[in-house]
């Protein structure tokens, strides 16, 4: 088992070293998202220049159950924000990873409810994993600041605020360029108390051979919750070649190659089964 971590930790990096080319090219029914009259709109780019504050960018695969209840919470904190900031604009990015179930659907319920302007859904025509999920959601946003969040809700959708005080607290951002991550360190004694030796050996490998091969100085590489400008997610998702499990790891491998500033915030988090 830590052969086959050792092994995919340097396929992360020789993949990301030797890679020339990125291909970002989209199947046609991916380039457009529905409005809730049933209409056809084109996705923007993350090339072009920033019209909202925020962008959160949800990853699903098969969520169709667990999804409206991490949407109701983000909606309602979203809403209420706005309602006490006109000034304060954004939009959820549901993205249907080649769901087998009716996740599309249970998405498009929300842009029925609050605009094609607030709820975009981008269903792609077949599953590239969760960091294949995220990085098309992320070169479609239009904010300022780009949430990706899990659509389990496993954290607080409030901890936005939390990560938003982190890459506020970096005081240098070259070229505007930061990242600020949820992270679950602080309660790692407690999910050690509950899981087998075995498990807990394995997460302290990983947690080790990440940080000698990849990605030094944050304890938690794999929390869903982290939050970019847009010139860092511009930056990063640009260069990720993982698309599957541990597609962190690359994703803040890159921003370290870059020099992009990197702060880690404690965040409330339920374990809950994981989504590659």
């Amino acid at each position: 088992m830590i052969l086959a971590l050792i092994v995919l930790l340097l396929v992360i990096v020789i993949a990301h070293v030797s890679a020339k080319m990125i291909d970002h090219t989209r199947h046609e029914k991916e380039k457009h998202y529905l409005t809730g009259k049933g209409t056809e709109e084109t996705f923007p780019s993350l090339m072009d220049p920033p019209s909202l504050e925020l962008s959160v960018v949800v990853p699903s695969y098969n969520e169709e159950l667990r999804l409206p209840a991490m949407m109701d919470e983000a909606m309602e904190y979203l809403e209420k924000r706005q309602n006490e900031n006109p000034l304060f604009t954004y939009e959820v990015i549901v993205v249907d990873d080649g769901s087998k179930d009716k996740t599309t659907e249970v998405a498009m319920k929300y842009t029925k409810k609050y605009g094609a302007q607030k709820v975009r859904v981008l269903t792609l025509v077949k599953n590239r994993g969760k960091g294949g999920a995220v990085k098309m959601g992320a070169l479609s946003c239009r904010g300022k600041l780009i949430l990706m969040a899990d659509a389990d809700g496993a954290t607080k959708f409030a901890d936005i605020e939390k990560v938003e005080e982190g890459l506020q607290s970096i005081s240098e951002k070259p070229d505007n360029m930061a990242i600020s991550c949820g992270s679950r360190a602080h309660l790692e004694e407690e999910s050690v108390a509950q899981r087998s030796m075995f498990r807990t050996f394995l997460m302290y490998g990983f947690h080790f051979l990440v940080w000698f091969f990849c990605v030094r100085g944050i304890k938690d590489t794999q929390c869903g919750f982290k939050l970019f400008t847009r010139e860092a997610a511009l930056k990063t998702f640009s260069s990720l070649h993982v698309e599957r499990w541990a597609f962190d790891v690359e994703l803040l491998y890159i921003a370290q190659c870059f020099d992009i500033p990197i702060s880690e915030v404690a965040v409330n988090w339920t374990e809950i089964e994981v989504y590659v």
